[in-house]
């Protein structure tokens, strides 16, 4: 390259020297990543002229050296060194012109002498520059990364004189990139790999298993019902649970395992030279058993449990793709089948997830043409056994495999975007029925509707929209209840409130359902106007054979009532349960002890029927 180094050459008189040599121009040659090794050999030919040259030319060139920032030396072919700048001398701890004539061996400790010799020799081997990192000590005892760049220099024959070596305080460039390594391969709030660095380091294990001829298992880690926990106690509670899991699942894996966070609340592990499949079924029980222990937040004492999905290599996928899909149905799977288990991977969960993908494609043209149809469960006021009220539920009429029921496809329409609609035409539909019920049986009739978290926190549903056809029906907004979950209320977002606000002044009936199963019930009682608290029958089931189950029931009635809620039991099945619950001053029971979900001419005729014994 045509540059001023050229100068340097002793064949020039005095002041062609000191045309040249000025700092910036060196400075600016240091700093290029790339020298040509003609241009390197052009500065340390200059170099090796200059140094043999008159006192005067010496001085000269060490006050240019003195003014370039990196760190300058020259050393002999033996590694003595022949010359360096101040700031060299100031970065060995010696003082000015106290280097000359010694070797590293003088300076540092033998074996990084010994390491910084060889480094010396590998770049005098060759005629390009040599390039080294290492990680050291400074005067003030920081750390700094140092690189450090060679090059050998010959005379005019070719024969090797020396190396000169120009070292620079990389730190900030090294944290930086680090930094930047970081944020791009681990997760910011638990600092734990991220998804990207997780699915690099399962190609390599990929890689290292097929070598090997192991096996492998990914695990993927699913928190139970986590969003209620963001719902009911905020994100930064949340975020405190994701952070502590964080800390408990690598607690329990081994060293070389891979842990990383792979999802909102799922976690991802490899675990690579499996001998044995029972030894990932212990880790997947320990893992579950790790996170079941309460996390203690603050003042708060959560319980939160989990489900793990395990696929193996090669027995159920031998790319990287397959294997994270395969784990995620497995531990779908395992929370489908009640939560807080492990599950493995079969060919027949593969088979279901497809049936499911089929079911929410199939979903989508249901709600189109309206493929549904509305049964009613009657709710029987005990104390006269009289049937003023019933629950709605929808059914999907499937052509091939007929009846539905809510329990499957309502988790499709969720996760679909299909909820709005089918919330939409549930409404309507019970309304038109609560009109019926009102106008041939009791003008006080009222029908319950299950409402999703989904319909509140979507913009599309507008309370507005069932006003007006609540209007148009006639209808007052006491006809209806809205069923809702503790989700719905659980923090709930400045959208949701408005809707309840809404729905309440415009004279719905509210009733929180599946009481007593989520996490702050009592303070939701407080906080929202409610009409009606549904017991879950889950505790109702067990009223006959649990002491526990039939305080809770006494208790959840007895400050209902303190709290002017009425009690409506669900899943009343016996009539021992019947009694006890009457007892206890239950207001409401529905259950198969009274009658199944009925369509509508057969809810007409048992009212018809029920209207005729009272009568009687």
């Amino acid at each position: 390259m045509a540059y001023a180094v050229t100068a340097l050459t002793l064949n020039l008189p005095m002041q062609s020297v000191s045309q040249f040599v000025s700092h910036r121009q060196l400075e600016k040659f240091l700093d290029r990543d790339n020298v040509a090794a003609e241009d390197w050999q052009e500065l340390a030919q200059s170099v090796r002229h200059l140094y043999e040259s008159s006192d005067q030319q010496n001085q000269l060139l060490q006050g240019v050296m003195n003014a370039v920032q990196d760190m300058v030396y020259f050393k002999s072919i033996d590694g003595v060194y022949r010359g360096c700048n101040a700031i060299y001398e100031a970065h060995m701890g010696v003082d000015e012109g106290q280097l000359n004539g010694k070797t590293d061996y003088d300076l540092v400790i033998e074996e990084v002498a010994q390491n910084l010799e060889l480094l010396d020799k590998e770049a005098m081997a060759g005629t390009d520059q040599h390039l080294s990192e290492r990680w050291m000590g400074d005067a003030e005892g920081n750390q700094i990364c140092i690189l450090t760049r060679r090059l050998p220099y010959f005379d005019e024959n070719g024969k090797l004189l020396g190396l000169i070596g120009v070292c620079r305080d990389i730190t900030d460039i090294k944290v930086a990139h680090e930094t930047i390594t970081r944020q791009s391969n681990f997760d910011s709030l638990t600092q734990l790999p991220n998804r990207r660095y997780f699915r690099e380091r399962l190609i390599h294990e990929i890689k290292l298993a097929q070598r090997s001829k192991l096996q492998l298992a990914v695990l993927l880690i699913g928190l139970d019902k986590f969003k209620s926990i963001n719902e009911t106690f905020g994100l930064e509670m949340g975020d405190a649970v994701l952070t502590q899991s964080a800390f408990r699942i690598p607690d329990v894996v081994r060293e070389t395992d891979v842990c990383a966070r792979v999802g909102g609340d799922e976690f991802a592990v490899v675990i690579p030279n499996l001998r044995d499949v029972t030894d990932v079924e212990r880790i997947a029980q320990n893992l579950i058993n790790r996170l079941a222990e309460p996390f203690r937040i603050g003042d708060e004492e959560l319980y939160v449990t989990a489900s793990i999905g395990i696929a193996l290599y090669p027995d159920n996928a031998t790319d990287m793709d397959a294997l994270i899909k395969n784990a995620g149905q497995a531990m779908y799977y395992a929370k489908s089948s009640g939560r807080s288990r492990f599950s493995h991977f079969t060919f027949a969960l593969q088979e279901a997830a497809a049936r499911r993908g089929r079911l929410s494609r199939e979903l989508r043209r249901a709600v189109n043409l309206h493929k549904f149809q509305m049964l009613y469960q009657p709710i029987v006021e005990l104390s006269t056994g009289e049937i003023r009220r019933a629950e709605a539920l929808v059914q999907w009429v499937h052509e091939g495999r007929g009846l539905i029921g809510p329990m499957e496809f309502i988790p499709l329409a969720e996760d679909s975007g299909a909820m709005v609609e089918i919330g939409d035409w549930i409404f309507r539909e019970a309304a038109k029925q609560a009109k019926h019920l009102r106008e041939t049986f009791h003008p006080d009739f009222a029908i319950s509707v299950n409402q999703s978290p989904v319909l509140f926190r979507s913009p599309r549903a507008k309370p507005s929209d069932w006003v007006a056809y609540l209007a148009e029906l006639g209808l007052p907004g006491q006809a209806m209840v809205l069923e809702l979950t503790e989700a719905v209320f659980m923090k709930a977002e400045e959208i949701a409130k408005s809707k309840l606000e809404a729905f309440r002044d415009a004279g719905f009936q509210m009733a929180i359902d599946d009481f007593g199963t989520g996490y702050a019930s009592v303070a939701y009682l407080k906080k929202f106007d409610l009409d009606y608290v549904k017991i879950d029958q889950t505790f109702v089931q067990d009223i006959e054979e649990n002491a526990s189950a039939r305080v809770l029931c006494e208790a959840i009635i007895a400050m209902a009532h303190k709290m002017g809620l009425k009690v409506i039991a669900e899943g009343v099945e016996t009539e021992e349960q019947r009694r006890f619950l009457m007892d206890a001053g239950c207001n409401y029971a529905q259950g198969y002890l009274f009658s199944r979900p009925l369509g509508k001419s057969d809810m007409d005729s048992l009212l018809q029927k029920s209207k005729q014994t009272t009568a009687a």
